[in-house]
């Protein structure tokens, strides 16, 4: 089993970041949407979506949202909030869609999770083949070059009497995270880890994949991308 068909479907992921920042998210979203210039009533695909609080603020701007995440867990929380213009669905990114949308946003760093090449190319050619005839893709990656500066390489956070030990490092041309914890006399272990993607590997990823890069972002308030500064890397293709 992959790290995140096991980490993301457990209670204990949802724990851990439980207190990511809503308003900074419906924020980014109001931005991007605004510069896409995307018409309400638009067909959006949030992918992976989570629990589906980027679905459900995209619907309520008045767009057709579907969201889709591999975690049937995940999936199965966000049904709750389903609407005529807003459904979800279990999905896994490495399968094709039966499905066109006017845009697809993969958001929060979801990309690079595959360690060869070619399985994070044959991503991106799903993505593609998912877009209608001028449809958009986003995908918002974090800037590895920020981020290997300004690494915090160990940190305990405790959250609702969890105390989760976590260190980070950059190994092997991945940014790993590693987390243990124990709850109920027992020790649990989960890793996450996605591929240390910079600017240059991705325009070699984006030409693989036959998509033109359009333009990029280097954070929520789309200020240009700087490769030393900005805390992300926002990627606008056709």
């Amino acid at each position: 089993m992959e790290w995140f068909q096991d980490w993301f479907d457990t209670k204990y992921y949802h724990i851990l970041y439980q207190d990511r920042n809503d308003e900074e998210a419906q924020f980014f979203m109001r931005n991007l949407t605004s510069y896409l210039n995307l018409k309400k009533g638009s067909k959006l695909l949030d992918l992976p979506c989570g629990k589906g609080r980027h679905s459900i603020y995209l619907n309520s701007l008045g767009f057709n949202v579907t969201g889709a995440d591999l975690s049937k867990n995940s999936i199965k929380h966000a049904k709750y909030f389903e609407n005529d213009t807003l459904n979800f669905e279990v999905h896994d990114m490495r399968e094709p869609f039966k499905t066109k949308f006017d845009a697809i946003l993969n958001l929060f760093t979801s990309f690079g999770y595959f360690d060869q090449d070619k399985m994070n190319i044959e991503v991106l050619k799903n993505l593609k083949n998912g877009l209608s005839k001028d449809g958009v893709l986003v995908i918002d990656f974090m800037n590895v070059n920020h981020v290997k500066k300004h690494l915090i390489e160990e940190e305990i956070i405790l959250k609702n009497e969890v105390e989760f030990h976590i260190n980070r490092s950059i190994e092997n041309g991945f940014i790993k995270k590693d987390i243990r914890f124990t709850t109920n006399n027992i020790e649990h272990h989960h890793q996450e880890y996605v591929r240390f993607l910079s600017l240059d590997t991705f325009k070699r990823y984006i030409e693989d994949a036959n998509l033109k890069l359009k333009h990029t972002f280097g954070d929520y308030n789309l200020n240009s991308f700087n490769i030393e500064n900005s805390n992300r890397l926002i990627l606008v293709l056709e």
